[in-house]
């Protein structure tokens, strides 16, 4: 026979409140057959209350939650009065999941014996997918801070190599033995630093060109690049007709584009469909987005494939760096973190939705612009001396004798310190007959910016070059803003130093 609680006479008001909160709340005898439940506590379950009175809470769930439950109720029956709570998965009748988090306490008669247990179930799905969210976020600031500090130590071990194997070539004639070896030597430098770009990326400190850009012509441009390797794959592109420009760096985006249609091939190796859109959309305050994503206007790419797709566990790590499912020899993993990073970087979000079998779709959301865009200028490279007396700051002593050599080859006089306080005293003494300095920005001890900040103190107008193997965001920006009249990413070329070095030297000098 199935029992249910009843309430003392004239105490119906308190069924009435337990009927109508949004908490679900439910009584078991002590063989954990159900005598009361709420509305909302078969709602959360996924069952009708006529279903479940009772029954025993082991014919709805599976081994291994009704397992905990048991546990719960043991807990709560040696506990006394004491609440106990459980955080656990729940399927529901139709299947889907939910996260519940139940407290569960005794129940005892009118003579204080042990008759059953009560509880209330709270759905805490969209909460616990929050904070999944909230430490995937910070699981992915705290490797790309890892990430960053890894590339700029090698940007400065790629300079030496750069810096030596420029020195010795510019030594030789063209038909040398060495020549063309040297110049492999270069090339392998250049293939290291956009390495070293990826790392950056993915820990957004890419070097960023930000211009406006149409992200419907660059979805063409793309597009047909790829279209023309990869015969097999139909590609689609579908776009608002009058589509926002966005603020970004082509060639980063281009990068993070081609990358996910990499991706896309290899998840259909015997053919498929790539569909490409672009929308412009406007998140509304309050909107489920990614909660670290504020309102506003974006265009959102759409990058869809007909691929074996993902399982969730993949999904969960595929903007993690190193993290690949590809063979040995395949790809270094940086891919989707870099692309991850370049997104996070131009002030937008990422995001993956895949099922195993169905394909994957990434939506890229960056922020949208309203200003006009301007022809962009081409500059072409080439080495350019000078005479002037430059005071070169680094603790780096390869870097130190490589960028003198080079300097020197220039044509200019080189003074040279390892720490910010002997700049500031040889400075203080010598600030006539010094014309420029190449200030590293990580130091021991005093760091750039502070160093940066004294000099500026001794002579306001001081024409200072910013030296780092990070780029131009955060601390870099940050000393920018306060003067700095130039900035260079190591490792650089001798074209590329020497022009920024007569750009800031030709440059009026301001008080």
């Amino acid at each position: 026979m199935r029992k249910r609680t009843t309430f003392p006479r004239g105490d119906d008001r308190y069924r009435d409140i337990l009927e109508s909160i949004a908490e679900g709340y439910f009584e078991v005898d002590l063989d954990g057959n159900f005598t009361f439940l709420n509305p909302s506590m078969a709602h959360v379950l996924g069952y009708g209350q006529e279903d479940l009175i009772g029954v025993n809470y082991r014919v709805y769930l599976s081994e291994d939650n009704a397992g905990s439950i048991l546990q719960t109720f043991k807990k709560a029956y040696r506990a006394g009065g004491a609440a106990v709570l459980l955080d656990g998965q729940h399927v529901r009748k139709d299947g889907s999941a939910v996260e519940l988090e139940t407290s569960v306490a005794l129940l005892k008669d009118d003579q204080g014996r042990p008759n059953g247990f009560r509880g209330i179930v709270r759905d805490i799905t969209e909460r616990k997918r929050l904070e999944r969210q909230l430490l995937q976020m910070h699981k992915m600031e705290a490797v790309g801070t890892l990430a960053g500090g890894i590339a700029h130590d090698f940007n400065n071990l790629l300079m030496g190599i750069q810096g030596l194997a420029t020195l010795m070539r510019r030594d030789l004639e063209p038909d040398h033995s060495h020549y063309k070896k040297l110049l492999q030597i270069e090339e392998q430098v250049r293939s290291g630093a956009e390495l070293t770009q990826q790392l950056l990326g993915f820990a957004r400190e890419g070097q960023y060109e930000v211009k406006l850009i149409n992200l419907a012509d660059l979805l063409k441009r793309t597009a047909a690049m790829f279209g023309r390797t990869k015969k097999e794959i139909t590609i689609h592109r579908n776009t608002d007709r009058a589509l926002w420009h966005v603020e970004a760096d082509q060639g980063q985006i281009e990068q993070v584009l081609m990358g996910i249609y990499l991706n896309a091939w290899q998840a259909m190796p015997g053919g498929g469909t790539l569909t490409l859109e672009a929308r412009n959309i406007i998140l509304e305050e309050g909107e489920r987005f990614p909660f670290e994503a504020p309102p506003g206007s974006y265009v959102r790419v759409s990058i869809r494939d007909t691929g074996v797709g993902i399982d969730e566990k993949t999904r969960q790590r595929i903007f993690e760096p190193f993290f690949t499912t590809k063979e040995m020899g395949r790809g270094a993993g940086l891919g989707l973190a870099s692309a991850y990073g370049i997104i996070k970087g131009h002030g937008g979000f990422i995001g993956v939705a895949s099922k195993v079998g169905e394909g994957t779709t990434f939506d890229l959301y960056l922020p949208a612009s309203r200003k006009k865009a301007v022809p962009a200028t081409v500059h072409l490279e080439a080495a350019v001396p000078g005479r002037e007396t430059i005071l070169l700051i680094d603790d780096e002593e390869i870097i130190i004798d490589v960028s003198r050599e080079i300097l020197e080859a220039l044509g200019y006089r080189v003074w040279t310190v390892r720490t910010g306080q002997e700049a500031i005293a040889l400075y203080k003494s010598r600030k006539n007959e010094i014309d420029l300095i190449i200030l590293d920005m990580i130091m021991p001890g005093m760091s750039g910016g502070d160093t940066f900040d004294h000099l500026r103190v001794i002579h306001p107008g001081v024409k200072v070059i910013l030296s780092t193997g990070y780029s131009l965001t955060g601390q870099a920006r940050e000393i920018m803003a306060r003067g700095c009249r130039g900035f260079i990413q190591k490792p650089y070329k001798i074209e590329t130093l020497s022009q920024k070095v007569r750009e800031v030297l030709e440059a009026p000098e301001s008080q």
